[in-house]
């Protein structure tokens, strides 16, 4: 295995990309090097960070690019000079060029968080949730120039269960995408491996999530703001204000509701608030910059008393 792929570049930036660095370099691969972004200012210290993948490169002793861009001239010499056999790409950030799309032997392979074609772009994971959707999965990709269009070599299905938070769901598919890739590279060379060209039935868009879609909007169904509860934990987080205080809503379920109340409306303890369709129970929640803690606990030091209007 080492004699036939034992020049490998891995592109990421995310902790979705950790499981599998670790599994290639468990499985003895030579990743001559790691593609990352760069150094950025995050934090409450408003401090300069190393991506996640780019920290553990450098804690494991391999060698780290973090250009800001692919297309210059001068970058697009050192990537060809490293002659890849092949470039395994999982949550990166920055499109490739046609250019390094055709360089590598086996091509551009990337690990992407949904049963393609459906949900192809930036949050697949947290459209499937917010969806609805029964399954998800990995899909292993020969990349193209299109958006998350190309041929699929491997694919392999998990439940999305009725509890499962967009965290949870994205640590399960980064640890089954580190196996399906791993799968992949035993069997890349044998000539038993066909990128199987994707339907155009079914082309789903998962576009990249803003911090403004976190603003509960009360008059939506309660089934659909449970989800995007789950979809949006951790991150960005649904909220909403009161009295001008940002409240945010980690967890929460459906309570049946045909009552007249208008949506936003606070209905029943601890605290249960009529939406759209039914009414949301909100079990979990969290002050601005208060610590995590159950509405019971969370009401007990800030009462917001039945029949107030939530923003």
């Amino acid at each position: 295995m080492m004699s036939l792929l034992p020049r490998l570049i891995f592109m990421g930036s995310a902790h979705f990309g950790l499981p599998t660095l670790r599994s290639l370099i468990e499985a003895g691969f030579n990743i001559s090097c790691i593609y990352s972004q760069p150094p950025r200012v995050a934090g409450r210290g408003q401090k300069i960070q190393r991506c996640p993948v780019h920290a553990f490169a450098v804690n494991h002793g391999i060698s780290v690019r973090t250009p800001n861009t692919l297309i210059d001239r001068a970058e697009q010499t050192n990537f060809l000079e490293m002659n890849a056999d092949v470039v395994i790409v999982a949550a990166y950030g920055l499109m490739l060029p046609k250019k390094f799309l055709e360089t590598p032997k086996f091509g551009c392979l990337n690990i992407h968080a949904s049963l393609l074609p459906r949900w192809r772009g930036a949050a697949p994971i947290q459209r499937a949730i917010e969806a609805g959707d029964k399954i998800t999965g990995i899909s292993i990709m020969a990349m193209d120039e299109g958006l998350d269009t190309g041929g699929i070599y491997l694919k392999k299905e998990i439940p999305i269960t009725s509890n499962i938070t967009a965290g949870k769901l994205h640590d399960a598919l980064a640890i089954l995408g580190a196996e399906l890739i791993t799968e992949l590279l035993g069997r890349l060379g044998t000539g038993d491996l066909i990128a199987i060209p994707q339907s155009a039935k079914g082309v789903t868009y998962a576009a990249k999530i803003s911090r403004e879609e976190g603003k509960i909007d009360w008059f939506g169904p309660a089934e659909y703001l449970s989800r995007k509860l789950r979809a949006f934990s951790p991150v960005p987080g649904v909220w909403c204000e009161y009295r001008g205080e940002r409240i945010k809503l980690i967890a929460g379920g459906v309570e049946a509701y045909d009552g007249n109340a208008i949506p936003g409306t606070v209905i029943a303890k601890p605290l249960v608030v009529a939406c759209g369709n039914d009414a949301l129970r909100i079990e979990i929640a969290q002050r601005s910059g208060k610590k995590i803690m159950s509405s019971s606990e969370l009401l007990r030091g800030y009462p917001i008393p039945l029949k107030t209007i939530l923003s």
